[in-house]
């Protein structure tokens, strides 16, 4: 068997490849990101985070406390945005996400929904247990303004980025956007609140790429958490479980369930695709 046939071992490989690439485009993009940022007077680290998402749907609260399960959101967090003007909120009062205070205006996303844990650290709960409600968050006109100058920024940034592969780009991009329709069949909650990406008319084949590889990432943050949830652990448990067989049949598990997207890509399409991401993930 080929090994672009053994799909979770494929999905293995996969995986901290698009993990590697994402933040790639994050780090060289940061610096003109902050500059926008600072130039909008907002704090923008939701912002950058759903940038795919806020344009095209509503944030509810169990699509967040999915989005944020190793770092929730706290009410707090969520009040200067709607203080800020770039989230607007619905009447409809369910329990409230909880998180980190918040950061500076221009940091960097503020988490990643990786599928390994310890990678993302943070709490360990979703949503707090009687928490004040909140209804479903919109964006706004001045989300959707700030959102529209950052897929410029990123537009920049992997044209420069990855103009040696330029060519493969938007190959590359159609794999990803097939493998972001075949996950909703098998997506979690965190998948359902973020795809599929706001994909606007001309957005270029590397902000395509970089988003769809965003949106596959929570993919496979809900199968993680799938895996764990199914062995009796909670995202706390998970992020300090040691090495060992019960990781390793959670991985197992991971991987099982994050494949299933990739069985509707051809063998050639599953080695383009592996190997055109590590082109991308080249220094």
């Amino acid at each position: 068997m080929s090994r672009f046939d053994d799909l979770p071992g494929y999905a293995a490989s996969l995986g901290p490849l698009i993990d590697a690439v994402n933040l790639g485009v994050h780090i060289a993009s940061r610096p003109l990101s902050r500059e926008l940022a600072e130039r909008s007077g907002l704090q923008a680290d939701l912002l950058v985070d759903l940038r795919f998402v806020l344009p095209v749907r509503p944030l509810t609260p169990a699509g967040l406390a999915a989005v944020y399960r190793y770092n929730p959101l706290r009410r707090a967090e969520i009040d200067v945005h709607l203080a800020q003007g770039t989230l607007a909120e619905d009447d409809a009062p369910e329990a409230t996400p909880r998180t980190a205070p918040p950061a500076a205006p221009g940091a960097a996303p503020r988490t990643a929904p990786h599928t390994a844990p310890d990678a993302a650290p943070g709490a360990a709960s979703g949503i707090a247990p009687g928490a004040a409600g909140t209804g479903a968050l919109r964006a706004t006109p001045v989300t959707r303004a700030f959102i529209a100058s950052l897929y410029e920024v990123h537009a920049a940034v992997t044209g420069r980025l990855w103009a040696a592969q330029a060519d493969r780009l938007p190959e590359l991009a159609g794999v990803a956007g097939r493998l972001v329709e075949a996950g909703a069949a098998t997506g979690g909650a965190a998948f359902a609140q973020v795809a599929p990406p706001y994909e606007p008319p001309g957005t270029p084949p590397g902000v395509l790429l970089f988003n769809r590889l965003a949106v596959l990432r929570y993919h496979r943050a809900d199968a993680h958490a799938g895996a764990w949830g199914r062995a009796g652990l909670t995202a706390a448990q998970m992020i300090s479980l040691p090495p060992g067989p019960v990781r390793e049949r959670i991985e197992a598990g991971t991987n099982d369930r994050a494949a299933r997207p990739y069985e509707t890509l051809t063998t050639r399409d599953r080695q383009a695709f592996l190997l055109g991401l590590s082109a991308l993930d080249l220094p």
